[in-house]
């Protein structure tokens, strides 16, 4: 990777500039602040950049470094750090040193300018000596421990980057069989909380052995003071630490509990709200908001018992402390020792001191905990095994030095650990450069597999495989980065224009995006979701094209789109721009095969047959009943004798595509929808990016972050007060010390909060790009743009560390100069002490006065420190609470207004007048849609793309209610009755099929409301039953993640099995088959019809066939009804729309 930063922007960074002097008092930062001040909102630009020892791609090649050095077969991630920073650990444990030294004299002074004061003085103007040495410790004192803070600063800076760096890096390689035990929701927060933890608890590296290091010293100074009863401390303070290992351990026990439990929250948060439409439609919201309910009371068990622990630690440790001078006095009175001012005061002084190092303890304690738990969870993740495919990977980049692109040899593939159960087995294959080779099968043959197995994504358990040559990738499921759509087709590659143009053209985008207000840079938001099905898969295809590779993998890319664009894509994509190139296609649709040179026919994880189309149809029976099922698909569907007459006059190929009149109308419709829901890219996600930081804050951070507030200002104002009212005469410096304070807290917060906004919108772009890349990891390996990614990567966490570094430095410079006030206003209270005449004060008040004062410059700083804390995190607040006043849909459940429990009886839908948009400033998507379904009629809607067929889906499940008009099913107005009552009356097989984290049973029947029985009876009519059987575990057989572990045709399945289940008079197919085979399609079709012979069914479809056997056809074309009849009727009608597609279908079958 090179390093994108100029030797100008090097030279352009104040750190790396500033001179010895400049760093100590942190004067650097005062160009900025005063931007900061000036500006009150900053830019991300007008941050200025790390240094090259901070950015990220510094920190982690050192870290790598040092880490495959280790010759252990487990290497340690903390021996590599100490590896990496052994010299700026050693510096910081300088200032630390110092700190500590300085820190422990001071308590001695105390005791020489009482004595200076009784007029027991050793030479004339020893008080003034004594006052100015005593300024010059504290100062001394305060930048030591400014600098100590600020390298462990930088440190916490260099760890999260470099930690953050690896985990993205290892998520990028990691075993898919080791990815199923890593949600991407897990892998995200090992980053935003856990690195983070980690590098927030780097000052941890010194705090220990200065503790240990300031208690003994103040130890020895307490001799000094009251002598042999010094052992009553002594005996405290030990049994406070032997008391605390039981509440240490309990703990760390607790904190590793709480991550369990967060991870499961959060994991069953985030499928939630990537899949809530789909938990819409079936009516799951509340079962799955209860299941989140039902974890976060299992998260706050172990919370409060953690923050319980915590309490009862800090407790003891502050009682402990006065336990340690009561039993001092005690033992003074009992041994004798005799008490004076001076002794007395010193002890006092001391004990404050013991107790400024032991307060922090608890504090120290947890966050080690934190540390640890977050080290072994990120240590883990980065000890998991890596695909082992980088040898196919790097032979991509090689061009055919043989006669093969493609050779496989009796290979066998398993995705799982158990090379028992492998997915594929042997495996012969042999592609030659500028073949075309098409892969059938029925559902869960292993024909995505294969794919995966091409691209060295599935482990070789045995023989061998060999690729050659650039490669790329369409995967079945479209993978759109948030970005404009121009970025998303360009992949890192730079623009030809002359290139570009004709990829748009080739894939059917140009008229898209002539539509759209910004053109190729208008914006896609998470997941492509302003874009439809159709749309996503042709910026997919244009994507693999403009790459001009030797080899395409295009896993079913025409199963989104309608029969036109089918066939326009294959003519113009695979035909021509493919012309010359070797591609492997993934496809149901027969009529495309005869075309292909070779024609693989897989089944049961194995190839069953490859030879040409003429060749299978001669010789292979189960080619020969493939074929027939995709005709029986036509035949099933009873397609007219009229189609059968277009079929000798339909012309083929490109001549069969030329666009219709009204396609620039289906575009507008397209574009208008995508253009209401383009101003809500990546909400879902960065909610829950958000979420799970924001939730950790103020679970673990904010209540103690208010009891030290609280407790640190009265602190404050109780050392003011006291020296105040023995020496008045420092009002006259504590006043406008006061009013500076207040100014100088303003005016580090000016930058300071606009650095923690900033902090945390580019905290969110390095998780976002995180979660897309987890989700696009495939797609981003088979087109080899690991490292373009992994840099883009780096450049974001740069720009979030960049205000993290400066977060903490400001800080550092608010407190240097906080700590150099207080040390003004103790040195002229001394001051007036010693100027005085003799006898104006008395030696008690004296030494209250010093040992009140030499607490108030790390009272003061702890102060204003905890206020900042607070503020900030007090955010987190806010925006938690702004999430729980989003406004919400309509009630679930309206008490006064509940239908029947039967209800719906008939199944009849009346539609009348109904109006849709998606946002009040949007055009009309349906514009006055007036129609009856009649109870127990088979209703096909269809359209072109964007017509508005999804849209009426949408409005009879309430996603969106409309603006006008009303639907009424079974004579009830539906937006008189709850959302609930509604969803779970309908019955649905959603167009994108979505499978969650658990078991077969939980997927078919997550409210356990059915019988095994039940449930078995469901599986073996929905063609699942042999899948699931051959998992040793059967309805208690594992889903991954997203279902990653089943097929996309079986998730459909899945979507079919909770239809059966329900058996709701009203059923809605979404676009249901689009990824199944045509056999299992028409076997599917005839149990619906068998199933739900007397349910009203409203099929939404893209395959003419799929609606031909409806009792009635809505037309629907730029949000109106066009025609509503009986499909032979609209056959029979001249200018049909549906007689338009069916030709158009039956041209698509025949073209080829």
């Amino acid at each position: 990777m090179n390093n994108n930063h100029n030797l100008e922007n090097e030279l352009n960074t104040p750190f790396a500039n500033a001179g010895l002097l400049s760093r100590m008092s942190f004067w650097w930062l005062n160009p900025f602040m005063k931007k900061a001040k000036r500006k009150m909102q900053l830019e991300d630009d007008d941050i200025p950049m790390l240094r090259k020892d901070e950015r990220a791609e510094t920190c982690y090649l050192l870290f790598m470094e040092n880490f495959k050095k280790q010759k252990q077969t487990k290497p340690s991630i903390l021996r590599a750090l100490a590896l990496c920073y052994w010299e700026e650990i050693l510096i910081s444990g300088f200032f630390a040193l110092l700190k500590v030294l300085t820190l422990s004299t001071t308590p001695l002074f105390v005791g020489a300018l009482i004595k200076v004061t009784e007029g027991k003085g050793s030479f004339k103007h020893e008080g003034l000596v004594l006052v100015i040495a005593l300024f010059l410790m504290k100062f001394l004192e305060s930048l030591s421990m400014r600098q100590w803070y600020f390298q462990s600063g930088l440190m916490a800076v260099r760890l999260k980057s470099l930690l953050s760096a690896a985990i993205y890096r290892k998520q990028l390689r990691i075993s898919n069989a080791a990815k199923t035990t890593h949600s991407a929701g897990e892998i995200i927060n090992y980053i935003t909380v856990d690195a983070y933890r980690l590098g927030a608890s780097s000052y941890l590296l010194h705090q220990t052995w200065t503790t240990v290091l300031q208690t003994c010293l103040g130890l020895l100074i307490l001799v000094h003071a009251v002598g042999i009863a010094t052992l009553a401390a002594l005996v405290i303070l030990i049994l406070t630490v032997l008391c605390n290992g039981p509440l240490a351990k309990s703990q760390l026990r607790f904190q590793t509990k709480l991550a369990v439990a967060q991870d499961r929250r959060l994991k069953a948060m985030s499928e939630a709200l990537l899949n809530m439409k789909v938990l819409k439609l079936y009516a799951w919201e509340t079962h799955f908001k209860t299941v989140i309910i039902r974890l976060r009371r299992v998260e706050y068990k172990w919370l409060s018992a953690l923050q319980l622990r915590k309490a009862y630690n800090g407790f003891f440790f502050w009682s402990a402390l006065v336990l340690v001078s009561s039993a001092t006095f005690v033992a003074c009175y009992f041994l004798k020792v005799p008490l004076s001012a001076t002794n007395v005061f010193t002890f006092i002084a001391t004990l404050r001191i013991i107790q400024s190092s032991m307060r922090p303890i608890p504090q120290v304690i947890g966050a080690v905990i934190h540390a640890k738990v977050a080290l072994q969870r990120i240590a883990k993740f980065l000890a998991e095994p890596e695909l082992l495919g980088r040898d196919i990977r790097h032979a991509r980049k090689e061009k055919p030095q043989n006669n093969h692109a493609i050779h496989v040899k009796l290979a066998t593939f398993s995705w799982e650990k158990n090379p028992l159960k492998p997915t594929l087995t042997s495996i012969n294959l042999e592609v030659k450069p500028g073949e075309k080779v098409a892969i059938c099968g029925e559902v869960g043959a292993g024909k995505s597999t294969l794919l995966a197995a091409i691209l060295g994504e599935v482990p070789v358990v045995e023989g061998s495989i060999q690729v050659q040559g650039k490669l790329t990738y369409v995967s079945q499921t479209a993978w759109i980065q948030s970005g404009s759509i121009q970025k998303n087709i360009l992949f890192g590659r730079i623009m030809d224009k002359v290139k570009y143009q004709e990829t748009l053209e080739k894939c059917s985008l140009v008229k898209d995006l002539e539509m759209l207000p910004y053109g190729d840079l208008t914006e896609i938001g998470e997941r492509g979701i302003n874009l439809s099905g159709g749309q996503k898969q042709r910026i997919q295809l244009a994507r693999a094209l403009y790459q001009d590779a030797d080899i395409y993998l295009l896993d079913d890319p025409f199963s989104a789109v309608d029969a036109l664009t089918a066939t326009s894509l294959f003519n113009e994509y695979i035909m021509g721009a493919l012309l010359g190139k070797t591609v492997l296609l993934v496809t149901h649709q027969v009529d495309f095969l005869p075309t292909f040179d070779s024609v693989l026919l897989m089944s049961h994880g194995k190839i069953q047959h490859a030879a040409s189309f003429d060749v299978l149809m001669s010789s292979s029976q189960e080619f020969c009943d493939l074929a027939k099922a995709h005709k029986d698909t036509v035949n099933c569907n009873r397609l007219p004798s009229k189609v059968n007459s277009w079929q000798t006059d339909a012309p083929i190929a490109k001549e069969t595509v030329e666009p219709v009149a009204f396609e620039n109308q289906l575009i507008k419709q397209e574009n208008s929808w995508m253009a209401a829901n383009v101003q809500n890219p990546r909400i879902s996600k960065l909610r829950l990016i958000e979420m799970s930081s924001d939730s950790s804050i103020v679970d673990l951070d904010v209540p103690f972050s208010l009891v030290f507030a609280i407790a640190t200002t009265l602190n404050t104002y109780t050392s003011l007060g006291v020296m105040a009212v023995i020496t008045w005469q420092v009002l006259f410096v504590t006043v406008p010390m006061v009013c500076l304070v207040i100014y100088l807290q303003r005016y580090y917060s000016a930058s300071a909060n606009e650095l923690m906004r900033i902090n945390g919108t580019t905290k969110s772009s390095v998780a976002n790009q995180l979660g897309e890349s987890i989700a696009g990891a495939m797609i981003i390996r088979a087109f080899n743009e690991e490292d373009r990614f992994f840099a883009e990567n780096l450049s974001l966490i740069d720009k979030n560390a960049s205000p993290s570094f400066h977060i903490f430095s400001t800080t550092q410079w608010l407190l240097q100069r906080l700590e150099t006030l207080s040390a003004t206003v103790l040195s002229c209270s001394a001051l007036v002490m010693v100027l005085l005449p003799q006898g104006t004060f008395s030696s008690g008040f004296i030494g209250m006065a010093l040992a009140y004062g030499l607490s108030l410059s790390s009272s003061l700083g702890s102060s204003v420190q905890n206020q900042c804390t607070l503020e900030n995190d007090i955010i987190s607040v806010e925006r938690l609470n702004q999430y729980m006043n989003i406004p919400s849909e309509a009630s679930q459940v309206i008490k006064g207004n509940r239908p029947t429990p039967h209800w719906p009886t008939a199944g009849r839908v009346d539609i009348c007048d109904l109006k849709m948009r998606y946002r009040a400033d949007t055009p009309l998507v349906l514009r006055g849609v007036s129609c009856t379904f009649e109870g127990g009629h088979k209703i096909g809607i269809v359209g072109r793309t964007g017509s508005g067929k999804t849209t009426l889906i949408s409005a009879l499940f309430r996603l969106v209610d409309p603006v006008g008009g009303q639907i009424v099913i079974d004579g009830i107005d539906i937006s008189t009755i709850g959302l609930h009552d509604l969803r779970s009356r309908l019955g649905i097989i959603p167009q994108e099929p979505t499978l969650f984290s658990g078991t077969v049973r939980y997927n078919l029947d997550p409210l356990d409301q059915y019988t095994d029985h039940e449930i078995w009876e469901v599986v073996g009519k929905c063609q699942l039953l042999e899948a699931i059987q051959n998992k040793d575990e059967g309805l208690d057989g594992l889903v991954a993640q997203d279902g990653a572990n089943w097929s996309m045709g079986q998730r459909q399945l899945f979507g079919l099995g909770r239809a059966l289940l329900r058996k709701s008079q009203i059923l809605v197919l979404d676009e249901a088959t689009a990824s199944i085979d045509n056999a299992t399609d028409c076997i599917l079709q005839k149990i619906i019809r068998t199933e739900f012979a007397k349910c009203t069914v409203i099929t939404v479809a893209h395959r003419i066939p799929t609606v031909m056997d409806s009792t009635m056809v809505l037309a629907i074309s730029d949000g109106k009804i066009v025609e509503y009849d009986e499909p032979m009727k609209l056959m029979k009608e001249e200018g049909s729309l549906f007689g338009q597609l069916v030709n158009e279908y039956w041209s698509h079958c025949h073209s080829v």
